[in-house]
Parts: C-alpha cells; structure tokens; sequence
C-alpha cells in the first residue's frame, strides 16, 4: 500500500508543475474550493512564475500520460474544472515522443514469444501515431494483408496505476471534506476514469469493442468499423486492418475529392446517435483524428479504447429528454429528471421546468454555428447545482461525445442543426419503443419472463426453509444468562469474584466426570 507521505509528493509536485501552467488560480478563486485544498494550491505554486493565461492542457501534458487522460476525463466536468478549464482541455491532444522501435519489437515479440519475421513479412519502424498508452506502426502480415500494429508503451501499466492509486487518494480526501465536493462526486469520477483507462490498457478488450461495435453498426450504410487480426491480438499487441482514407479533419482534401460535406456531416451525427440511443454501446473517442472517410464516402472509425455503454432504462430517458428539449416540452423533461432520481424529490418540478428553459429556449431554431449542444450542456450544468443534482458517472462519456460529435459536425457543415438533424431519428426510435405496441410488447415480455422465473424461486424458496424431518418439533429452551456473561455485564472479568470459584468449580467437575469415564479414575 502506498504511503499518504509517498502521494502528497506526488501531489506537490503535479501542482508544481500545474502553478507554472497558471492552472491553479481557478481552484485558488473558486468559492467552492474547501479550505484546505487552497492551502496545498498557494503552497505547490510558492516561488513559482506564472502566465497571464493559464494553459491547463499544457500543464496536463507536461505532468505525463495519466494526466493526459484525466485531463481529457476533467474536459467534461465545466461543473468540476470550470468552464475556462473545460473548454482549454477540450484541446488538450492525447500525442507523446514515440518510443524507439527497438523497445517496440521487443513488447512484440515478448507477448507472442514469437520472432516478429514470423507474424509480419513488413514492419514500418517510424510510427504512424504516438499516444500516451501506444504507439501504432504500419505493417504487412505474412499472408500479405496491410494492417495497422497497435503496442502498448513498456511500462505504461505499472506508470497508470502508481498515478490512479494517488488520484483515488485524493479524490476520497477531497470528498471527505464535505460541502460542494460531495455533491461532485470526486471518487466516482476516479472510479469511472479508472475503469476506462483499464480497459484502454488490455488491448484485446478494444478489439472486442471494435468488434461488437462492427457488428451493431453493420446495418449503417456509409459508416464501419475495421476488422481485427485475432491471431495477431493479445493484450500488449493490437492488429487491426489498415485504413485508406483521408483524415475527417482535413476539409480541404474532404472537399478536392468531391465529398458531400454536409451529407458526411448527417451521416456522422446519426451514427452516434444509432449507437448510443439504439445499442447502448457507442465510441466514446470520436475525436477528428480518429475518423477517416474513405473514397466511396464512407466514414470510418478506428481507436476503440474507450467506450460508452447505457442500459434501456437510461437510453429511453435520455430519447425523451433530447426530445423534450428539441419540441419545448420542458416539462416533461424535468419530469423525467424526477422519474430518474436525477433531482432530489424536495425540489420543484415546475421550477425545475422554468430553469431547464431557460437554457432550451434559446437553442431552438438556431444553427450551431450560434448557438451549440456544447453551450447547452453549460448551461444544465449551471442549473445543478441550485437543484442538488448530483454528478450522474454513467453520463459522462456520453457528454464528452457529444461535444466531439457537435464539434465536427459544425466544422463539415457549419449551418448544420443539431436538433433538426436529431429529431426524426429521436421521434422514429421514441415511437419503436415507447408507443404503445412497444409497451404491450415490453409488459409481455417482463409478465413471461417472470412466470419463468417462479419455479427457480420456488425452489430457492424450499432450500432456505426445508420441509421438516420425521422427528416431532423440539419444545422450547429457556433463556439462561451464563455466569460468564452476568459477569461480563456487570462489568467484572470472566473469573472475577465469586464467579470464578463457580466456573472452577463446573470446569473441575467436568474433568472429574470424563476421567471417570475413561477409566483414568479408580
């Protein structure tokens, strides 16, 4: 177990390195930060020279590979971070030096105890990309297939989890500390980081992702996934097909090869939407270097480490709430907040329905080049705290794509309208599974599920009282309070006083008494 003495280093010397990024006069100003943790920030920047502008990714960037992805984590938290923090994280590119490839054919060959000539007839030792947990280098397998070869950094794992350990750390000190960090839900937020980077850290968990988000999604024309390699797949080494096709952030390539930008912005914007409200399951990293278009149009997406999941409970609140917001029906949005224990139920319903107008409102109708579903999370972020809503985990992905969904949608296509664009794929799914054959079909379904469950339950039922033995029922014993124990509340010892003479007594007769009946005594 990690000593505090070893964190509170660490946490030093990121906030060293945090005070020369200026990224630490937000929490210095906040009214919200407790006491103590303003404290730590004046003594981590003491002596320190710090810009007028604070550069929060830089400062994330330069504190090393875990901070990188909490940094991008804390980019969805504007109710946590801030706005101004939020917003320069958003920025913050997840790209470090690459490794030599020497290591690199090494990490190869030790996880398939293999030499690399015996998987690969090519390896391109200059790496295509270089991120905080792996590098990618082009290749060709042996059969002659182009692939793309995903490593892991040497040594990345143990690095992660020394940071989380100290991360969590933190966080149940933070939140410890009660007020506006309970609400936050600090711990939760490490929680949930902890389990995504875990996932990003088993390379064979993204290839299974990939997987099953190629089979959800084979239905999309114009959008897929590539295939993975599972002979050349473990969890240090990814081997996935190579993708041609040009970056979705260079519009101008976009535009020379006749692509229709506002169509392949459509197109991305329902392909989330499928797989986030349709399958529950949707890539939770679609940042513009991760999406390619292809010759023919079609979008491609790669790098599936980090994932999103929503169970039917929550996809059905989260269609009513999009569209709630998209035709005004505030109330039934703020009802559905009550419905999900979102808000506490001592709050306003009616209230709570004027203030989520308050950010809608201005939404409707209006392009988001003026006005975004990014602002919109702004603003329901600002109305949580005058509710007590507390930070939903579960959410977070999904907020954090969003906004990387909106933001290159409005790129391809700046007069794009993220609700005109959303609302008839919201109202057709709503009407699938919401209208009144889907409820007839859902009640069906539960009722035959559950007749089918009576009969496990009848006999767990019979093993947690079995039926009675041959032998009639015994009458019952009296209470009698042991000697020991009178004593014990009396507050004496076990043998204290004449009790002991007692318990002596007892215990020399009961030795008399087997001695006798083992023949030791005449």
């Amino acid at each position: 177990m990690t000593r505090p003495a070893t964190h509170i280093w660490r946490l030093l010397k990121w906030g060293r390195t945090l005070a020369r990024h200026g990224a630490l006069r937000g929490i210095e100003r906040d009214a919200n930060t407790p006491d103590p943790v303003k404290r730590l920030a004046r003594i981590a920047r003491f002596g320190t020279i710090q810009p007028k502008e604070p550069d929060y990714a830089g400062a994330f960037r330069a504190i090393g590979p875990a901070a990188i992805k909490l940094g991008q984590t804390l980019a969805t938290r504007p109710d946590l971070v801030g706005d101004e923090a939020a917003h320069n994280l958003l920025s913050l590119q997840d790209s470090l030096p690459p490794v030599p490839f020497a290591q690199m054919r090494r990490q190869i060959e030790s996880s398939f105890e293999r030499p690399l000539e015996e998987l690969f007839s090519e390896v391109d030792p200059d790496p295509v990309g270089a991120a905080s947990i792996a590098q990618v280098h082009r290749a060709k397998t042996i059969e002659g297939r182009d692939v793309a070869i995903k490593v892991l950094r040497p040594g990345i794992r143990e690095k992660f989890a020394d940071d989380i350990t100290t991360y969590e750390w933190a966080a149940a000190h933070l939140e410890a500390l009660g007020g506006e960090a309970t609400r936050l839900r600090p711990r939760l937020t490490i929680a949930n980081f902890k389990r995504w980077t875990n996932s990003e850290l088993d390379l064979r968990r993204e290839a299974a992702s990939a997987s099953e988000l190629a089979d959800a999604m084979r239905g999309m024309e114009g959008y897929r996934i590539p295939s993975i390699d599972w002979d050349r797949t473990n969890g240090r080494v990814m081997t996935i097909e190579w993708i041609d096709g040009v970056k979705i952030s260079d519009q101008q390539a976009l535009i020379a090869a006749g692509h229709d930008m506002p169509d392949l912005a459509r197109r991305l914007v329902l392909a989330f939407l499928t797989q986030a409200i349709s399958g529950g399951f949707f890539h939770a990293d679609m940042h513009q270097g991760n999406l390619f278009v292809q010759a023919d149009g079609t979008i491609v997406a790669i790098d599936f480490g980090i994932m999103g999941r929503i169970d039917q409970r929550a996809r059905q609140w989260l269609a009513e709430i999009l569209y709630g917001l998209i035709t005004g029906d505030y109330k039934r949005v703020a009802e559905i907040h009550f419905e999900a224990q979102y808000v506490p139920s001592y709050h306003s319903v009616d209230e709570f329905a004027t203030a989520l107008r308050a950010v809608g409102e201005p939404m409707r109708g209006k392009p988001v080049s003026e006005l975004s579903v990014g602002q919109m999370l702004d603003g329901l972020f600002a109305i949580t705290r005058d509710f007590d809503m507390q930070t939903q985990p579960h959410l977070l992905l999904l907020q954090k794509t969003m906004v990387m969904v909106e933001g290159i949608a409005t790129q391809l296509d700046p007069s794009i309208n993220m609700w005109e664009t959303s609302a008839p794929y919201v109202r057709s799914w709503m009407r699938d599974e919401l209208g009144p054959e889907a409820a007839i079909a859902d009640r069906i379904r539960q009722d035959t599920q559950t007749l089918l469950r009576l009969p496990q339950l009848v006999r767990r039922m019979e093993e947690q009282f079995p039926a009675k033995g041959g032998a009639p029922d015994q009458p019952p014993l009296p209470d009698v309070e042991l000697v020991w124990e009178r004593s014990a509340r009396k507050g004496g010892g076990v043998l204290s006083g004449w009790t002991g003479y007692v318990v002596a007594a007892i215990a020399g007769g009961g030795i008399v008494f087997a001695g006798s009946a083992m023949g030791w005594l005449g």
